[in-house]
């Protein structure tokens, strides 16, 4: 099969150009019609490694480059007017899908929750104005407008950070055609950059790294008691009174400036795996009962029906335990209600974004790395606004 692949590509190279089979390609990784694994590093060699002239040397090129039983012959004479530009392409965007699909990982709930902000500093306050509040007055037949003013604010978000690996692509992965191994090590590098990322969002969800700062002014996210909010309480989770809890807390939340209701309309509850489950079940639970002081029970339709997305993180239940010092029974009861995508922003400069070393580099020469790719990625999670999500506790 990756030699049929391979030999389909270089036909419609060859029939449709360069740019053209680079967008089937990538097109067709993204929708997952094909897969990396689909395509053999050294068949691709072998039909796209051309040399100066344009005719395909590739079988040559890899022998050469890679040794044969009668012995090698060195990269650097090997690559005197050989072009590897075509098969260095689709290397890359076989390298690029697996790394993505590694960042991309299911479990990495939160990353998919807060939403990524482009920017280009590293910190920055974020502006803004006070609301005006509800200064709508009576005016009398011929009489002017009141006037108001706004007052300044702003947000300021941490300086972001950069993170990054490569995946190298040796003469032996060519030679023996260890397609799966360089594969594994692209995903797993993307695995680990998005790791980080989810580990850096779930510290400032749970509470675990504080970085809100309003006006100058740094304040933890989750209070219980003054600061101008409070959004922490204890309130297992245990039936559709302890979402309503959460809610009440939401319904007090008042704009800073003014002293107005923020109007909240919490979508999404966070749940521990341990409390996963019951929270699916109250939110999709078709009737409730309830019990009267007399012992009277009544059957009624479920409040709560149909109105919260419930998302899990086995990651959150492991930080709250590491990062936050919660035994390991305490920490499966806490929960999260809100509108993740008011509170949080995760701040970024560029995305997962893969870039390919030139040839010729001392790499090759002296360690026999013949592809290398440079996977990085550079952003900072930051509050937004704590009064848009309240954390639930034992």
């Amino acid at each position: 099969m990756p030699l049929v692949k391979a030999k389909e590509l270089k036909r419609r190279f060859d029939l449709d150009g360069a740019k053209s089979t680079y967008r089937h390609l990538r097109e067709a990784l993204e929708t997952k019609q094909l897969r990396p694994e689909d395509f053999s590093i050294r068949d691709l060699a072998e039909h796209f490694v051309r040399n100066t002239g344009g005719e395909v040397i590739g079988n040559h090129w890899v022998r050469e480059a890679c040794g044969s039983a009668a012995g090698a012959t060195t990269l650097l004479e090997a690559g005197e007017g050989v072009d590897t530009t075509a098969f260095s392409n689709i290397t890359g965007q076989l390298i690029y899908a697996r790394v993505l699909e590694g960042y991309q990982h299911p479990a990495f709930v939160l990353s998919r929750l807060i939403p990524a902000t482009p920017t280009r500093l590293s910190g920055e306050k974020i502006p803004g104005v006070t609301r005006i509040g509800e200064k709508a007055e009576t005016i009398g037949e011929g009489m002017p407008y009141p006037h108001f003013g706004f007052g300044e604010e702003f947000v300021e978000t941490p300086e972001t950070t950069k993170r990054g690996l490569i995946v190298s692509v040796t003469r032996e992965a060519i030679f023996f055609d260890r397609t799966h191994l360089v594969m594994r090590r692209a995903a797993e590098v993307g695995e680990f950059l998005g790791l980080n990322k989810e580990k850096r969002i779930v510290d400032v969800v749970i509470g675990a790294t504080n970085n809100y700062k309003r006006n100058n002014v740094t304040s933890n996210t989750y209070l219980a008691s003054g600061g101008g909010w409070t959004n922490d309480q204890s309130n297992p989770l245990i039936d559709w009174t302890s979402v309503d809890q959460a809610e009440q807390l939401l319904a007090e939340m008042k704009d800073p400036a003014t002293g107005e209701p923020i109007l909240i309309t919490a979508d999404t509850i966070l749940a521990m795996p341990a409390n996963f489950r019951t929270a699916q079940r109250i939110i999709s639970a078709t009737e409730i009962t309830s019990t009267s002081s007399a012992g009277v029970a009544t059957a009624s339709d479920n409040p709560l029906s149909g109105q919260y997305r419930v998302e899990r993180s086995q990651l959150a239940y492991l930080r709250i335990q590491s990062e936050l010092g919660v035994a390991s029974s305490d920490a499966r009861q806490y929960w999260f209600l809100g509108r993740f995508e008011r509170a949080f922003a995760y701040m970024e400069n560029w995305p997962v974004t893969v870039s390919q070393a030139p040839a010729g580099s001392e790499a090759e020469f002296t360690r026999d790395v013949v592809l290398r790719f440079k996977a990085s990625e550079r952003g900072a999670a930051a509050v937004l606004d704590p009064r848009y999500v309240v954390r639930n506790k034992n």
